[in-house]
């Protein structure tokens, strides 16, 4: 039972709904209207600051919600209950869930190694949540409400598609070139509860998809990349039926793959 990578899940799926939500109500300044105290979001700027120096070489998060504490996710969802109750249903019941994993998220938390029936609970609550959210999304886009969907797909580049995104696929613009290594991760619930499984599919040629239980992959550009060059993701279910032929849900990147660096002629001696 991974219980740190479901509360990391389910944190930051409360974080994309917030960010896809408020802007529209609160304006562009939405940030500065929260709800939450000047001095913690001055706290979110610094550690924003300190990972960009840490990651000098690497791509850095830009929204500052995600540099929240989750003690502020739970403040700003309160105060702006109305915009959310649709999604998550009555404050009282959510409050009790957010304060559960509150208290997991607490630094002492940590140092204790936690219960069997302490991780199921956990594993409860974030299920739950992420599973309104995408019953949520679901009844936005369509009547059904049985196939998974993808939450959110990111590279090791920074790029990030979330159902938010408008349309499935994501051109990031960047260049790269054979050697190159890329880092994948994506984020799924099924609104059933049964078991997923991701193809990380490179479009070249015909290459096999193959299927993992594994959400995460590392992919290394190769010569046969050169050129445009799209990943997709690709989600199914464990059941005999999906959304589409034979995936429920799918999202791609796109790059441009050059040629691999040649080194300059050198002039001829006499």
């Amino acid at each position: 039972m991974d219980v740190s990578q479901e509360l990391h899940d389910t944190e930051n799926a409360l974080r994309d709904f917030i960010s896809a939500i408020l802007p529209g109500v609160l304006g562009s300044d939405w940030i500065d209207k929260l709800g939450v105290t000047p001095e913690r979001i001055q706290g979110w700027l610094k550690r924003k600051e300190l990972e960009e120096k840490r990651q000098e070489a690497g791509a850095v998060e830009e929204r500052l919600l995600y540099y929240a504490d989750f003690y502020d996710l739970k403040t700003i969802l309160k105060k702006h209950w109305s915009h959310f109750s649709v999604a998550l249903g009555d404050w009282k019941t959510m409050e009790v869930y957010l304060t559960e994993l509150e208290r997991s998220r607490d630094p002492e938390a940590h140092r204790r190694e936690l219960l069997p029936h302490q991780k199921h609970l956990i594993l409860g609550i974030g299920g739950e949540i992420r599973t309104r959210l995408v019953r949520y999304r679901s009844k936005q886009e369509t009547p059904e409400d049985y196939f998974p969907r993808i939450e959110s797909f990111r590279d090791s580049l920074g790029n990030i598609w979330t159902p938010e995104t408008p349309g499935r696929a994501i051109d990031t613009k960047a260049l790269l070139r054979p050697g190159d290594k890329l880092d994948f991760v994506v984020t799924a619930t099924d609104p059933q509860g049964t078991a997923m499984q991701y193809a990380f599919a490179p479009v070249v040629g015909r290459d096999p998809i193959e299927w993992q239980e594994s959400n995460t992959i590392t992919l290394n550009v190769e010569r046969k990349h050169i050129g445009r060059f799209v990943v997709r993701v690709l989600l199914r279910n464990a059941r005999d039926y999906r959304a589409n032929l034979y995936y429920d849900d799918e999202v791609a990147f796109m790059y441009t793959v050059l040629p691999p660096k040649t080194a300059p002629i050198q002039p001829s001696r006499q």
